[in-house]
């Protein structure tokens, strides 16, 4: 069982000023070029237990922001002013020197036994001026997300958009031999921090997929056969059978509201694309063409679907309305596209595509237009958008006996590509939204 402990948030200054008047600015579009110099210091505490609090929540935030590629978190060793309260302006001048652009500032205080408060503030230093400051308050225990939530409103304050930090990925945790291995259905922060198995045993499971309020997880299971559409509560562990199917299903996916799945299912040899209410539990046949049609992708507003068909010769990717209306093929490039996931801004649609023997991860607008290949290898599958649409997660394969399957995350400009930690191998990814 996970249980989300809650956070509660204030803004707090000296003296807000007006965004327009800060200096600093940050192209998010750029990915890994330049990167904007971040001071975080170690937070202040009244005892040893809050200034080890702190020092932990200041390493977190360190961490996100350098993961992003945005910011290059400077070492706390090149500091020359040790901040004793925060309440005060910071002596702008020392930060300057070693050109720290932006500044955080922040404290642990203890409320009650257990519970603490975390503030900082975030200073334009070249403006000299304050340009964010909040408060949390939660138990001492909830730090890690107090930390991603911290780095997540850094980040919006520098670049106009929202984070990532304070969300989850689950995956599929697998061990053992390539001809035999054990698949278990996991889940940890999207650092990779706090890995745990969501099932017992060993759940041969496939393709888990986050609903719209990162609590439930819709997957397959191939516990009997033909495989079957479970749902499973991630804080009470309640797992539901969501019909029996008389041929095989594929690929679930949640609608944006949450209130219904699309999924593919084959009837009498030919398989097409249903949306089932979670309500009725009834089906709707969306797709009547004989081709096979598989991996469909809500658009954010919920009104069309990306999908992948075979219809017209290799399988392309098309769009249709949400019922069903107007295919149209957007792939024309060379080689077969599939697993078409459409980004949570709405503007771009990620795929895989296989072209002479190699594996791309690519995007291209809804309309199939400004086609892109950030980054291609032997073997690349199940494309995942973070919560803010800057960032897709994958698994990677390797080549030979030993071959690994690892998650990898790449940006929207192809510049910041790394493996993502996780306890052994691992598939199957999907990124929960952002954390309430």
């Amino acid at each position: 069982m996970i249980r989300l402990l809650s956070l509660f948030l204030a803004l707090f200054g000296l003296c807000l000023p007006l965004a327009a008047s800060a200096q600093i600015e940050v192209d998010i579009t750029q990915g890994n070029v330049d990167p904007v110099p971040i001071a975080v210091p170690d937070f202040l505490g009244d005892d040893p237990e809050t200034r080890e609090l702190g020092a932990q929540i200041a390493g977190v935030i360190r961490d996100n922001l350098e993961s992003s590629a945005v910011f290059r978190a400077l070492d706390p060793a090149s500091f020359l002013e040790t901040q004793t309260d925060i309440d005060y302006e910071p002596t702008f001048a020392d930060w300057r020197v070693i050109r720290a652009d932006a500044l955080v500032s922040g404290r642990v205080v203890r409320d009650s036994p257990g519970r603490v408060r975390v503030e900082f503030r975030l200073w334009d230093v070249f403006a000299g001026q304050q340009l964010e400051g909040i408060r949390f308050s939660t138990t001492a225990a909830n730090w890690r997300r107090t930390a991603h939530k911290s780095a997540d409103a850094i980040y919006k304050a520098l670049t106009g958009e929202e984070g990532y930090f304070d969300s989850r990925i689950v995956f599929v945790d697998q061990r053992g031999p390539k001809v035999n291995r054990e698949k278990r259905l996991a889940i940890m922060d999207q650092d990779g921090h706090d890995p745990q198995y969501l099932l017992g045993g060993s759940d041969l499971v496939v393709s888990p997929q986050f609903d719209p309020g990162s609590q439930t997880i819709v997957f397959m299971s191939y516990e009997t056969l033909p495989p079957q559409v479970y749902m499973l509560d991630i804080e009470t562990g309640r797992r539901e059978l969501l019909g029996s199917f008389p041929g095989m299903t594929f690929a679930p996916r949640f609608s944006p509201s949450g209130d219904a799945l699309v999924m593919s299912m084959e009837q009498r040899g030919n398989i097409d694309i249903y949306r089932m209410d979670l309500q009725t539990r009834s089906t709707e046949r969306l797709t009547t063409d004989p081709g096979i049609d598989v991996s469909a992708s809500y658009s954010p507003d919920g009104r069309r679907i990306v999908f992948q068909s075979d219809r017209g010769g290799p399988p392309q990717l098309y769009t249709m309305n949400a019922d069903g209306s107007s295919p149209k093929r957007i792939s024309f490039g060379d080689g077969r596209y599939n697993q078409p996931v459409w980004s949570p801004r709405g503007d771009k649609i990620a795929f895989v595509r296989q072209n002479r023997g190699k594996f791309s991860i690519g995007v291209m607008d809804p309309d199939g237009s400004n086609e892109r290949i950030l980054t291609d290898d032997y073997l690349l599958d199940m494309p995942s958008w973070s919560p803010n649409g800057r960032i897709i997660l994958f698994t990677k394969e390797t080549r030979g006996r030993d071959a690994r399957a690892e998650l990898w995350s790449v940006d929207l400009t192809g510049r910041n590509l790394k493996r993502v930690d996780t306890p052994g191998q691992a598939t199957d990814p999907a990124w929960s939204p952002l954390l309430d």
